[in-house]
């Protein structure tokens, strides 16, 4: 297929040469999963969005490590697939596929209440799944698609497993939001698509920035529980989520790819909130891509901003009419 001629401009090549140098650049040496010595046997972990990309590097360490590890996805055959492929690469047995659609509070419950009834402990919570270049639309249960798969469908899953989390701690929740957060704005019209923040794009960031807005409404609230809940942004990683943009987006991200982080370097600052040492008793923070502790953007250190977006999402999930599992 032909590129549109925009895409084909000799500026594209060298806009995406100056970014992949600058972004090449800025990476720099950050903490190695290889010399962390954290053994999870006996331990529960489950990752959401597990079947390929970050999600699926994220399993396939912490199955390395011992745990029994729950790769919660969309598709039973992506997910089955990952699963053999990390049982295989790992020799751990206990890797399980979960079909979990964070789209669909229905989907949520179900799988929360599965959870409940299969398993006796939850050490690691990893909420990864999320999505990007979809337009505006409306779920059958009458909310935005992406706010509820990026953002309410986890809030709902991590508050319906909450007991469950308390009661093995320390445990350990981890949020994938992005740098984009920063750009990003909150209104809570947008999770039922009475507002919008713009196009795909401010979307994707808005969602993001309630990840962000959501660990550190949720890390108040989980104090002295033992539980810990903490934001990371992964960098620019080259997965497929860029799959439904235009193909000039998509060229110039294939261009810059040799200079952005793999799936498995975009893994790392997950896996170093789930698993090290050094973020024992640490919550209710945000990491950068290099597993550096800074600060997010000033509207996610907004403590009466995340109250009013926790307070919506209890409304539109359902978790003010009580107990849903």
């Amino acid at each position: 297929m032909e590129l549109p001629s925009a895409c084909s401009h000799p500026g594209w090549s060298v806009l995406a040469l100056v970014l992949g140098l600058l972004l090449w650049a800025r990476r720099r040496r950050g903490w190695d999963p290889r010399k962390c010595p954290t053994d999870l046997t006996g331990k529960t972990v489950i990752v959401t969005g597990a079947n390929s990309g970050i999600g699926k590097c994220v399993a396939l360490e912490l199955a390395r490590r011992n745990a029994r590890t729950i790769l919660a996805c969309r598709s039973r055959e992506r997910g089955q697939a990952a699963v053999e492929e990390i049982r295989a690469a790992t020799g751990n047995p206990a890797v399980l596929l979960r079909l979990l659609d964070t789209s669909s509070l229905a989907s949520v419950r179900a799988f929360a209440q599965a959870i409940l009834k299969e398993e006796t402990r939850l050490d690691v919570l990893v909420n990864n799944a999320g999505l990007t270049g979809l337009p505006l639309s409306i779920t059958a249960e009458g909310l935005e698609q992406t706010f509820t798969t990026n953002y309410l469908g986890p809030f709902l899953l991590t508050n319906l497993l909450l007991d469950l989390l308390k009661a093995s701690a320390p445990a350990r929740i981890v949020n994938v939001s992005s740098f984009r957060h920063a750009v990003g704005t909150v209104d809570v019209r947008y999770l039922s698509g009475q507002a919008q923040p713009g196009g795909y794009d401010p979307i994707y960031n808005s969602t993001k920035l309630m990840n962000v807005l959501f660990s550190a409404e949720l890390a108040q609230r989980l104090q002295g529980t033992g539980v810990t809940t903490n934001s990371v942004n992964p960098g620019v990683v080259s997965t497929g989520i860029m799959r439904r943009f235009s193909w000039p987006l998509r060229t110039l991200f294939f261009l810059i790819r040799p200079f952005i982080k793999s799936a498995e370097q975009g893994a790392v600052s997950t896996l170093y909130c789930a698993v090290s040492e050094e973020v024992s008793g640490i919550t209710g923070k945000y990491f950068d891509s290099d597993c550096g502790l800074v600060l997010p953007s000033a509207a996610a250190r907004d403590a009466g901003l995340a109250r009013k977006l926790w307070e919506e999402s209890e409304r539109l999930t359902g978790l003010l009419a009580g107990p849903q599992n």
